[in-house]
């Protein structure tokens, strides 16, 4: 039987295989990351492809990002530091995950937020996507950046870049960029048929209203 740490390997490995599936990354695009305890977390390493990840290739680190374990030649990718950055401040996230899905990363590139109100199901679940300012892959700048939108936001656009979401475990934080990629193609698509149209504000406000209703 399966334990927690297990579990949690396994999901994280299909959630990887669903990015790769769904052309949200290319090649050994993307990270994924899910809180184990307190003190750990475990991670997708660098250079293997998201749709090949198997459990005993991912890696334990602790929050300041010291690797706890991890098998010969896997490490953590430099861009754990986003997912720390989450889990440092967010105790009540548990799940962090990093894409370049193609119409969201379209809409990063651009330099534009999605903060226009078109569906009731976006506006429930998600609300205005912000854009976190431009930082080089790597470095604190990226982590720096979300500063502004931890604990107001589940999703970021991250500018030049792609997509970062986080949730209350990994299935949300995968959900949430599913939620994202498809408010960013409705989007460009209802552009293209010269169509985008926000929802009344009073509309809005009711929709916003329903959250705690489904538990948002």
């Amino acid at each position: 039987m399966e334990n927690h740490e297990q579990k949690l390997r396994r999901l994280i490995c299909e959630i990887g295989k669903n990015l790769f599936n769904k052309d949200f990354v290319a090649a050994n695009d993307g990270n994924i990351s899910a809180r184990l305890s307190a003190t750990e977390v475990l991670a997708s390493p660098t250079g293997v492809s998201k749709g090949y990840l198997e459990p005993h290739m991912l890696v334990k680190v602790n929050l300041q990002g010291d690797i706890l374990e991890a098998a010969e030649g896997y490490r953590p990718s430099t861009e754990v530091k986003m997912h720390l950055k989450i889990y440092n401040e967010l105790p009540e996230m548990n799940g962090v995950v990093h894409a370049h899905p193609p119409y969201s990363t379209a809409f990063a590139i651009k330099g534009e937020a999605l903060d226009k109100m078109l569906m009731p199901e976006s506006v429930i679940a998600m609300g205005d996507i912000p854009l976190a300012k431009y930082g080089t892959p790597s470095t604190n700048e990226i982590p720096d950046s979300l500063e502004p939108f931890l604990g107001k936001k589940t999703a970021v656009l991250l500018e030049s870049h792609g997509a970062l979401t986080w949730g209350k475990d990994v299935m949300s934080a995968y959900m949430n960029m599913e939620r994202l990629e498809f408010t960013a193609k409705l989007t460009y698509l209802a552009r293209m048929l010269d169509g985008e149209r926000e929802l009344p504000q009073h509309r809005i406000e009711e929709l916003v209203a329903l959250r705690s209703f489904y538990g948002m």
